[in-house]
Protein backbone atom coordinates (compact mmCIF):
# COMPACT_ATOMS: atom_id res chain seq x y z
CA UNK A 1 0.00 0.00 0.00
CA UNK A 2 2.77 2.44 0.91
CA UNK A 3 4.67 1.70 -2.32
CA UNK A 4 1.47 2.33 -4.27
CA UNK A 5 0.97 5.70 -2.56
CA UNK A 6 4.59 6.64 -3.23
CA UNK A 7 4.37 5.89 -6.96
CA UNK A 8 1.04 7.73 -7.17
CA UNK A 9 2.64 10.85 -5.65
CA UNK A 10 5.28 10.89 -8.40
CA UNK A 11 2.65 12.51 -10.61
CA UNK A 12 2.53 15.65 -8.45
CA UNK A 13 5.83 17.54 -8.47
CA UNK A 14 5.05 21.26 -8.43
CA UNK A 15 8.01 22.19 -6.21
CA UNK A 16 11.18 20.65 -4.78
CA UNK A 17 11.28 18.88 -2.46
CA UNK A 18 7.90 17.49 -3.52
CA UNK A 19 5.54 15.34 -1.40
CA UNK A 20 7.00 12.39 -3.32
CA UNK A 21 10.46 13.03 -1.84
CA UNK A 22 9.18 13.44 1.71
CA UNK A 23 7.01 10.33 1.57
CA UNK A 24 9.52 8.11 -0.21
CA UNK A 25 12.40 9.19 2.03
CA UNK A 26 10.39 8.01 5.03
CA UNK A 27 9.36 4.79 3.27
CA UNK A 28 12.92 3.94 2.19
CA UNK A 29 14.17 4.64 5.73
CA UNK A 30 11.44 2.46 7.23
CA UNK A 31 12.11 -0.35 4.78
CA UNK A 32 15.85 -0.18 5.46
CA UNK A 33 15.14 -0.69 9.17
CA UNK A 34 12.79 -3.66 8.71
CA UNK A 35 14.89 -5.48 6.12
CA UNK A 36 15.66 -3.94 2.72
CA UNK A 37 18.01 -6.35 0.97
CA UNK A 38 20.24 -5.24 -1.90
CA UNK A 39 21.49 -8.29 -3.79
CA UNK A 40 24.64 -8.55 -5.86
CA UNK A 41 22.45 -8.31 -8.97
CA UNK A 42 21.41 -4.77 -7.99
CA UNK A 43 24.80 -3.75 -6.53
CA UNK A 44 26.10 -2.37 -9.88
CA UNK A 45 23.13 0.02 -10.03
CA UNK A 46 23.86 1.22 -6.50
CA UNK A 47 27.60 1.62 -7.12
CA UNK A 48 27.23 3.52 -10.40
CA UNK A 49 24.56 5.86 -9.03
CA UNK A 50 26.53 6.56 -5.84
CA UNK A 51 29.69 7.33 -7.86
CA UNK A 52 27.59 9.52 -10.15
CA UNK A 53 26.53 11.56 -7.13
CA UNK A 54 30.06 11.62 -5.72
CA UNK A 55 30.92 13.45 -8.94
CA UNK A 56 28.15 15.93 -8.11
CA UNK A 57 29.54 16.44 -4.61
CA UNK A 58 32.99 17.10 -6.04
CA UNK A 59 31.51 19.70 -8.39
CA UNK A 60 30.31 21.66 -5.34
CA UNK A 61 33.95 22.29 -4.40
CA UNK A 62 34.51 24.49 -7.46
CA UNK A 63 31.48 26.73 -6.88
CA UNK A 64 32.06 30.27 -5.62
CA UNK A 65 28.52 30.48 -4.27
CA UNK A 66 26.94 27.20 -3.19
CA UNK A 67 23.40 28.67 -3.18
CA UNK A 68 21.04 25.77 -3.95
CA UNK A 69 23.82 23.41 -5.03
CA UNK A 70 23.81 21.14 -1.94
CA UNK A 71 20.03 20.74 -2.09
CA UNK A 72 20.25 19.85 -5.78
CA UNK A 73 22.77 17.09 -5.10
CA UNK A 74 20.74 15.92 -2.09
CA UNK A 75 17.72 15.45 -4.37
CA UNK A 76 19.93 13.66 -6.91
CA UNK A 77 21.19 11.28 -4.25
CA UNK A 78 17.66 10.62 -3.00
CA UNK A 79 16.45 9.82 -6.52
CA UNK A 80 19.38 7.47 -6.98
CA UNK A 81 18.49 5.65 -3.77
CA UNK A 82 14.82 5.51 -4.84
CA UNK A 83 15.88 3.70 -8.02
CA UNK A 84 17.83 1.12 -6.00
CA UNK A 85 14.88 0.80 -3.61
CA UNK A 86 12.41 0.00 -6.38
CA UNK A 87 14.81 -2.52 -7.91
CA UNK A 88 15.28 -4.25 -4.54
CA UNK A 89 11.59 -4.54 -3.66
CA UNK A 90 10.74 -5.78 -7.16
CA UNK A 91 13.39 -8.49 -6.90
CA UNK A 92 11.99 -9.47 -3.49
CA UNK A 93 8.39 -9.66 -4.72
CA UNK A 94 7.66 -9.47 -8.50
CA UNK A 95 3.91 -9.00 -7.81
CA UNK A 96 4.71 -5.41 -6.84
CA UNK A 97 5.29 -4.61 -10.51
CA UNK A 98 1.59 -4.60 -11.29
CA UNK A 99 0.85 -2.44 -8.23
CA UNK A 100 3.53 0.04 -9.31
CA UNK A 101 2.10 0.41 -12.80
CA UNK A 102 -1.49 0.63 -11.60
CA UNK A 103 -0.53 3.42 -9.21
CA UNK A 104 1.40 5.13 -12.02
CA UNK A 105 -1.67 4.97 -14.26
CA UNK A 106 -3.86 6.46 -11.52
CA UNK A 107 -1.45 9.34 -10.89
CA UNK A 108 -1.00 9.92 -14.63
CA UNK A 109 -4.75 10.04 -15.31
CA UNK A 110 -5.35 12.61 -12.57
CA UNK A 111 -2.43 14.85 -13.49
CA UNK A 112 -3.33 14.54 -17.19
CA UNK A 113 -6.92 15.58 -16.48
CA UNK A 114 -5.64 18.55 -14.48
CA UNK A 115 -3.50 19.56 -17.44
CA UNK A 116 -6.38 19.19 -19.91
CA UNK A 117 -8.86 21.10 -17.73
CA UNK A 118 -6.25 23.75 -17.04
CA UNK A 119 -5.51 24.18 -20.73
CA UNK A 120 -9.18 24.86 -21.50
CA UNK A 121 -9.63 27.01 -18.34
CA UNK A 122 -12.40 24.70 -17.13
CA UNK A 123 -12.53 26.09 -13.58
CA UNK A 124 -11.25 29.14 -11.65
CA UNK A 125 -7.54 28.88 -10.92
CA UNK A 126 -7.04 26.16 -13.52
CA UNK A 127 -4.22 28.19 -15.09
CA UNK A 128 -2.02 26.81 -12.30
CA UNK A 129 -1.83 23.62 -14.36
CA UNK A 130 -0.50 25.33 -17.49
CA UNK A 131 2.69 27.15 -18.43
CA UNK A 132 3.13 29.37 -21.51
CA UNK A 133 -0.29 28.15 -22.78
CA UNK A 134 0.90 24.53 -22.52
CA UNK A 135 -0.58 21.87 -20.25
CA UNK A 136 1.76 20.86 -17.42
CA UNK A 137 -0.61 19.10 -15.03
CA UNK A 138 0.73 18.99 -11.48
CA UNK A 139 4.32 19.42 -12.69
CA UNK A 140 6.68 22.37 -12.91
CA UNK A 141 7.37 21.93 -16.62
CA UNK A 142 5.36 20.63 -19.61
CA UNK A 143 8.54 18.93 -20.84
CA UNK A 144 8.47 16.65 -17.78
CA UNK A 145 4.70 16.28 -17.66
CA UNK A 146 4.49 14.88 -21.20
CA UNK A 147 7.15 12.14 -20.88
CA UNK A 148 5.72 11.10 -17.48
CA UNK A 149 2.55 9.97 -19.26
CA UNK A 150 4.30 7.64 -21.73
CA UNK A 151 4.95 4.54 -19.58
CA UNK A 152 1.39 4.37 -18.17
CA UNK A 153 0.09 4.82 -21.72
CA UNK A 154 2.13 1.80 -22.84
CA UNK A 155 0.84 -0.19 -19.87
CA UNK A 156 -2.77 0.51 -20.89
CA UNK A 157 -2.01 -0.23 -24.54
CA UNK A 158 -0.38 -3.52 -23.64
CA UNK A 159 -3.44 -4.44 -21.59
CA UNK A 160 -5.66 -3.42 -24.48
CA UNK A 161 -3.74 -5.62 -26.93
CA UNK A 162 -3.52 -8.66 -24.65
CA UNK A 163 -6.53 -8.36 -22.33
CA UNK A 164 -10.22 -9.13 -22.53
CA UNK A 165 -12.49 -7.20 -24.85
CA UNK A 166 -14.86 -6.35 -21.96
CA UNK A 167 -12.15 -4.23 -20.32
CA UNK A 168 -11.23 -2.48 -23.57
CA UNK A 169 -13.52 0.61 -23.27
CA UNK A 170 -11.95 1.69 -19.96
CA UNK A 171 -8.43 1.19 -21.32
CA UNK A 172 -9.28 3.09 -24.51
CA UNK A 173 -10.64 5.99 -22.44
CA UNK A 174 -7.48 5.99 -20.32
CA UNK A 175 -5.22 5.97 -23.38
CA UNK A 176 -7.13 8.89 -24.92
CA UNK A 177 -6.94 10.97 -21.72
CA UNK A 178 -3.20 10.41 -21.43
CA UNK A 179 -2.64 11.03 -25.13
CA UNK A 180 -4.59 14.30 -25.05
CA UNK A 181 -2.71 15.47 -21.98
CA UNK A 182 0.59 14.61 -23.63
CA UNK A 183 -0.44 16.35 -26.84
CA UNK A 184 -1.48 19.53 -25.02
CA UNK A 185 1.90 19.67 -23.30
CA UNK A 186 3.19 20.71 -26.74
CA UNK A 187 6.51 19.11 -25.89
CA UNK A 188 8.24 17.98 -29.06
CA UNK A 189 10.41 15.60 -27.03
CA UNK A 190 7.29 14.05 -25.45
CA UNK A 191 5.62 13.68 -28.85
CA UNK A 192 8.71 11.96 -30.28
CA UNK A 193 9.04 9.76 -27.19
CA UNK A 194 5.39 8.73 -27.40
CA UNK A 195 5.54 7.90 -31.11
CA UNK A 196 8.76 5.92 -30.74
CA UNK A 197 7.52 4.04 -27.67
CA UNK A 198 4.17 3.03 -29.19
CA UNK A 199 5.78 1.80 -32.41
CA UNK A 200 8.47 -0.06 -30.46
CA UNK A 201 5.86 -1.68 -28.18
CA UNK A 202 3.86 -3.04 -31.12
CA UNK A 203 7.06 -4.18 -32.87
CA UNK A 204 8.38 -6.05 -29.83
CA UNK A 205 5.00 -7.66 -29.19
CA UNK A 206 4.85 -8.85 -32.80
CA UNK A 207 8.34 -10.32 -32.41
CA UNK A 208 7.45 -12.07 -29.17
CA UNK A 209 4.07 -13.53 -30.06
CA UNK A 210 4.36 -16.50 -32.41
CA UNK A 211 0.73 -17.26 -33.26
CA UNK A 212 -0.69 -15.75 -36.42
CA UNK A 213 -4.09 -15.07 -34.82
CA UNK A 214 -2.55 -13.08 -31.97
CA UNK A 215 -0.34 -11.10 -34.33
CA UNK A 216 -3.40 -10.30 -36.45
CA UNK A 217 -5.23 -9.12 -33.31
CA UNK A 218 -2.33 -6.84 -32.39
CA UNK A 219 -2.18 -5.37 -35.89
CA UNK A 220 -5.95 -4.77 -36.10
CA UNK A 221 -6.14 -3.18 -32.65
CA UNK A 222 -3.02 -1.09 -33.31
CA UNK A 223 -4.41 0.24 -36.58
CA UNK A 224 -7.78 0.94 -34.91
CA UNK A 225 -6.06 2.77 -32.04
CA UNK A 226 -3.97 4.81 -34.49
CA UNK A 227 -7.13 5.79 -36.36
CA UNK A 228 -8.84 6.79 -33.13
CA UNK A 229 -5.82 8.88 -32.12
CA UNK A 230 -5.77 10.64 -35.49
CA UNK A 231 -9.50 11.36 -35.18
CA UNK A 232 -8.96 12.81 -31.68
CA UNK A 233 -6.09 14.95 -33.02
CA UNK A 234 -8.27 16.28 -35.84
CA UNK A 235 -10.98 17.21 -33.33
CA UNK A 236 -8.46 18.96 -31.06
CA UNK A 237 -7.08 20.95 -33.99
CA UNK A 238 -10.50 22.47 -34.60
CA UNK A 239 -9.74 24.83 -31.71
CA UNK A 240 -7.80 27.84 -33.06
CA UNK A 241 -5.66 28.08 -29.93
CA UNK A 242 -4.59 24.46 -30.26
CA UNK A 243 -4.02 24.68 -34.01
CA UNK A 244 -1.84 27.81 -33.78
CA UNK A 245 0.41 26.42 -31.06
CA UNK A 246 0.60 23.05 -32.82
CA UNK A 247 1.69 24.75 -36.04
CA UNK A 248 4.40 26.63 -34.14
CA UNK A 249 5.65 23.62 -32.16
CA UNK A 250 5.85 21.27 -35.15
CA UNK A 251 8.69 23.32 -36.64
CA UNK A 252 11.72 21.07 -36.24
CA UNK A 253 14.12 23.87 -35.28
CA UNK A 254 12.79 26.80 -33.28
CA UNK A 255 14.53 30.16 -33.00
CA UNK A 256 15.74 29.30 -29.51
CA UNK A 257 17.26 26.09 -30.90
CA UNK A 258 19.36 27.34 -33.79
CA UNK A 259 19.93 31.02 -32.94
CA UNK A 260 22.95 32.62 -31.31
CA UNK A 261 23.50 30.92 -27.93
CA UNK A 262 20.48 28.78 -28.75
CA UNK A 263 20.15 25.17 -27.64
CA UNK A 264 22.60 23.71 -30.16
CA UNK A 265 25.09 26.55 -29.83
CA UNK A 266 25.06 26.10 -26.04
CA UNK A 267 25.67 22.39 -26.48
CA UNK A 268 28.77 23.02 -28.58
CA UNK A 269 30.21 25.65 -26.25
CA UNK A 270 29.28 23.64 -23.17
CA UNK A 271 31.02 20.45 -24.31
CA UNK A 272 34.17 22.40 -25.18
CA UNK A 273 34.10 24.07 -21.76
CA UNK A 274 33.52 20.74 -20.00
CA UNK A 275 36.71 19.33 -21.52
CA UNK A 276 38.64 21.82 -19.37
CA UNK A 277 36.58 21.25 -16.18
CA UNK A 278 37.15 17.69 -14.88
CA UNK A 279 35.13 18.40 -11.71
CA UNK A 280 32.36 20.19 -13.60
CA UNK A 281 31.11 23.69 -12.79
CA UNK A 282 28.46 22.85 -10.19
CA UNK A 283 24.67 22.44 -10.18
CA UNK A 284 22.62 25.18 -11.89
CA UNK A 285 25.73 27.24 -12.71
CA UNK A 286 25.38 26.76 -16.47
CA UNK A 287 22.19 28.83 -16.61
CA UNK A 288 23.98 31.75 -14.94
CA UNK A 289 26.56 31.75 -17.75
CA UNK A 290 24.15 31.24 -20.65
CA UNK A 291 20.55 32.26 -21.39
CA UNK A 292 19.14 28.83 -20.41
CA UNK A 293 20.04 25.45 -18.92
CA UNK A 294 21.96 22.72 -20.71
CA UNK A 295 18.92 20.91 -22.18
CA UNK A 296 21.12 17.89 -22.80
CA UNK A 297 21.56 15.13 -20.22
CA UNK A 298 25.06 14.26 -21.43
CA UNK A 299 26.22 17.86 -21.13
CA UNK A 300 24.37 18.11 -17.81
CA UNK A 301 26.25 15.10 -16.44
CA UNK A 302 29.54 16.78 -17.39
CA UNK A 303 28.77 20.23 -15.99
CA UNK A 304 26.97 19.12 -12.81
CA UNK A 305 28.67 15.79 -12.03
CA UNK A 306 32.05 16.20 -13.72
CA UNK A 307 33.98 13.61 -15.70
CA UNK A 308 33.38 10.99 -13.02
CA UNK A 309 29.62 11.51 -13.19
CA UNK A 310 29.61 11.44 -16.99
CA UNK A 311 31.52 8.15 -17.18
CA UNK A 312 29.26 6.55 -14.55
CA UNK A 313 26.08 7.77 -16.23
CA UNK A 314 27.25 6.56 -19.64
CA UNK A 315 28.20 3.16 -18.17
CA UNK A 316 24.83 2.89 -16.42
CA UNK A 317 22.81 3.64 -19.55
CA UNK A 318 24.85 1.30 -21.77
CA UNK A 319 24.69 -1.50 -19.17
CA UNK A 320 20.93 -1.04 -18.73
CA UNK A 321 20.21 -1.03 -22.46
CA UNK A 322 22.45 -4.02 -23.23
CA UNK A 323 21.32 -6.21 -20.31
CA UNK A 324 17.67 -5.29 -20.87
CA UNK A 325 17.93 -6.09 -24.57
CA UNK A 326 19.24 -9.61 -23.85
CA UNK A 327 16.31 -10.34 -21.51
CA UNK A 328 13.63 -8.51 -23.49
CA UNK A 329 11.96 -11.40 -25.32
CA UNK A 330 12.25 -14.14 -22.73
CA UNK A 331 8.96 -15.65 -21.64
CA UNK A 332 8.76 -14.56 -18.00
CA UNK A 333 5.92 -13.29 -15.78
CA UNK A 334 7.69 -9.93 -15.53
CA UNK A 335 8.43 -9.62 -19.26
CA UNK A 336 5.60 -7.12 -20.05
CA UNK A 337 6.81 -4.73 -17.34
CA UNK A 338 10.43 -5.07 -18.44
CA UNK A 339 9.38 -4.42 -22.04
CA UNK A 340 7.44 -1.26 -21.18
CA UNK A 341 10.16 0.16 -18.91
CA UNK A 342 12.97 -0.79 -21.32
CA UNK A 343 11.29 0.82 -24.33
CA UNK A 344 10.57 3.99 -22.36
CA UNK A 345 14.16 4.21 -21.09
CA UNK A 346 15.42 3.76 -24.65
CA UNK A 347 13.25 6.67 -25.74
CA UNK A 348 14.40 8.80 -22.80
CA UNK A 349 18.01 8.09 -23.75
CA UNK A 350 17.32 9.44 -27.24
CA UNK A 351 15.49 12.60 -26.15
CA UNK A 352 18.26 13.18 -23.59
CA UNK A 353 20.28 14.72 -26.42
CA UNK A 354 17.90 17.68 -26.59
CA UNK A 355 16.44 17.77 -23.07
CA UNK A 356 17.67 17.42 -19.51
CA UNK A 357 16.22 14.28 -17.88
CA UNK A 358 18.10 14.75 -14.60
CA UNK A 359 15.75 14.88 -11.59
CA UNK A 360 12.91 13.23 -13.52
CA UNK A 361 11.37 11.02 -10.81
CA UNK A 362 9.79 8.65 -13.29
CA UNK A 363 13.12 8.06 -15.06
CA UNK A 364 14.66 6.74 -11.85
CA UNK A 365 11.54 4.64 -11.30
CA UNK A 366 11.99 3.17 -14.79
CA UNK A 367 15.62 2.38 -14.00
CA UNK A 368 14.53 0.61 -10.83
CA UNK A 369 11.92 -1.42 -12.73
CA UNK A 370 14.40 -2.56 -15.39
CA UNK A 371 17.09 -3.47 -12.86
CA UNK A 372 14.54 -5.22 -10.65
CA UNK A 373 13.46 -7.34 -13.62
CA UNK A 374 17.10 -8.02 -14.53
CA UNK A 375 17.71 -9.19 -10.96
CA UNK A 376 14.71 -11.50 -11.24
CA UNK A 377 16.09 -12.85 -14.52
CA UNK A 378 19.51 -13.46 -12.97
CA UNK A 379 17.94 -15.26 -10.02
CA UNK A 380 15.76 -17.34 -12.35
CA UNK A 381 18.75 -18.32 -14.48
CA UNK A 382 20.78 -19.21 -11.41
CA UNK A 383 17.95 -21.40 -10.08
CA UNK A 384 17.69 -23.29 -13.38
CA UNK A 385 21.44 -23.87 -13.38
CA UNK A 386 21.39 -25.15 -9.78
CA UNK A 387 18.48 -27.52 -10.51
CA UNK A 388 20.35 -29.26 -13.31
CA UNK A 389 21.84 -32.64 -12.33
Amino acid sequence: MLVTVGVFLSGFVISEPAPYEVFMAGLIGLWAIVGLRISRNIAPLLILLVLFNVGGMLSLTVMDDLAGGPMYIAVSLFLALSSVFFAAIIEAKPARLDLIFRAWVAGALITSLLGILGYFHAFPGSEAFTLYDRAKGAFQDPNVFGPFLVAPSLYLMHGLLTGRILAAPLKVAGVLILALGLFLSFSRAAWALYLFSVVALVFVMLLKERTGAFRLKILILSISAAGLMILALVVALQFDKVADLFSSRTQLVQEYDGGHLGRFDRHRIGFLMAMEKPLGIGPMVFSTMFPEDEHNIWLKSLTTYGWLGFVCYLALILWTLWAGFKALLRNRPWQPYLMIAYITIGGHTAIGFVIDTDHWRHFYLLLGIVWGCLALEARHTSKIASDRP
